[in-house]
């Protein structure tokens, strides 16, 4: 039986490979664990394998596995859609946020930061697909939503997120991955401090990390395919 522990070593296998391939430190390039839908003894299981970083989606699923594993030295990443009446439990019990594609989020997640914990760690979602159904904003709109966000006291801002469409077609995931290095460069020129290309998931992981990807998003190949969806 294939285990998360062996699921795990192989991301981290392929992680390694992708990284050296494009002449990377696979330690710039972290893993978050994508457990939505998964419950919180596969999450326990991991962190025994060692790993520490998790994503989530739902806000109420997630907030009930933070608090059971409470116990543990977790890192939790929110990154889904943000629906406005959710952004006080996100803001109180996650570290990164990966999905901010709107001011009005950025400031009720800024309003609701508790003080006693460290500004929230911020990532823009940007649509570089263009898709109609995909969340994110559009290439160009990233600019004054940093500029925005970069006055919001609670938020750091680190970096930009994306999910493009699913394809086998190689050449169209790096373009895509591309598109999102680029519009952090330009970020990054005019005088902001990000580190962080949030982007590659289980299928095209390779080619993100070929296009400088700092965080990979893995759930599927960690955790097996969910059985259910919200």
């Amino acid at each position: 039986m294939v285990t998360i522990d062996t699921n795990l070593q192989a991301v981290r296998t392929r992680i390694a490979r992708a990284a050296q391939a494009s002449g990377r430190d696979s330690g710039g390039i972290s893993l978050v664990a994508v457990s939505k839908t998964f419950p919180a003894e596969h999450i326990a299981q991991a962190h025994a394998a060692g790993q520490v970083a998790f994503g989530e989606n739902y806000a109420r699923e997630a907030v009930e596995k933070i608090t059971k594993l409470a116990r543990l030295p977790l890192e939790w990443h929110f990154i889904g859609p943000i629906q406005s009446n959710k952004t006080g439990a996100i803001a109180a019990h996650f570290q990164w946020v990966h999905s901010v594609e709107r001011e009005k989020i950025a400031r009720r997640l800024n309003a609701a930061r508790p003080e006693r914990l460290d500004p929230l760690n911020i990532c823009i979602q940007v649509n570089v697909s263009g898709e109609a159904s995909k969340s994110g904003i559009l290439p160009g709109g990233e600019i004054g939503l940093a500029e925005a966000i970069a006055r919001m006291p609670r938020l750091k801002l680190r970096g930009l997120m994306a999910i493009p469409e699913p394809t086998p077609d190689v050449k169209l995931q790096r373009r895509r991955f591309a598109l999102l290095r680029e519009l952090k460069e330009k970020l990054v020129a005019r005088g902001f401090a990000l580190d962080t290309l949030s982007m590659g998931m289980s299928d095209d992981l390779e080619a993100a990390i070929a296009e400088g990807a700092t965080m990979v998003r893995v759930g599927t190949a960690i955790f097996g395919q969910r059985k259910r969806e919200r």
